[in-house]
């Protein structure tokens, strides 16, 4: 059957199994999403505590009875009232429903600046995820910018990577081909675009490499074999 990928909006993602139900950074404040375009969730991830990632009424409304949510330790307080593992860059965590894992990864702006000295995602903030799911390895790489960290993802045989390319908070499209370039994903998807175009994304990464890119739009699914 493979792994059904759904692109909601903005960073939100379904992911889809046999037998579970993901979701990551599930919101809809400023998505254009509602709470009908999501089923009970086995799990959520979510990335950091932005509300357009981190929608705290709609958590509560789609995840089925104990089900966790797994998010940075700075948000357990946050969630307060739900089950919360939290996982901090480096750490992981196995899947209790499926032999599965979930690595948390850094995830942090080096050049995108909410002030002077104050970027919109210090590090320490948020984090990224790589979950593996039978067998294969799907990387969301949470509200970042292109850092060193992601040369340690090379290594780790990533088979979709998810990738924020829109400017203002996050990488650029030219920055994210950069970053997909140095994981060398199977797959690449372009997300939180922000109105930029995947199109130049799409050109630099497959003009460089073997990289497959996929652009979904909203409410698209790729399904990975």
């Amino acid at each position: 059957m493979g792994i059904t990928i759904r692109y909601l909006a903005h960073a939100s993602f379904q992911i889809k199994t046999v037998d579970q139900n993901i979701y990551i950074d599930p919101s809809t404040k400023g998505t254009g999403l509602k709470k009908d375009h999501f089923q009970p969730a086995d799990l959520i991830l979510v990335t950091h505590g932005h509300e357009d990632h981190c929608d705290k009424d709609l958590l509560k409304k789609i995840r089925k009875l104990g089900s966790p949510v797994i998010a940075p330790e700075n948000l357990k307080k946050e969630l307060k009232g739900m089950v919360v593992w939290d996982l901090s860059p480096g750490q992981f965590m196995k899947m209790v429903t499926s032999e599965g894992t979930i690595w948390a990864t850094e995830a942090y702006n080096v050049k995108r600046f909410r002030s002077p000295g104050k970027p919109f995602h210090p590090k320490g903030f948020g984090v990224g995820y790589l979950l593996k799911i039978e067998d294969k390895r799907i990387y969301h790489a949470g509200d970042t910018d292109l850092i060193p960290e992601m040369e340690k993802l090379a290594d780790a045989e990533v088979d979709v990577a998810l990738l924020p390319s829109g400017d203002t908070y996050t990488m650029d499209v030219n920055e994210a081909a950069e970053a997909a370039l140095i994981i060398k994903p199977k797959i690449a998807i372009p997300m939180h675009l922000k109105g930029a175009d995947p199109a130049i994304f799409k050109e630099k990464v497959e003009s460089q490499s073997d990289i497959k890119v996929v652009i979904l739009g909203e409410g698209e699914e790729y399904i990975l074999e």
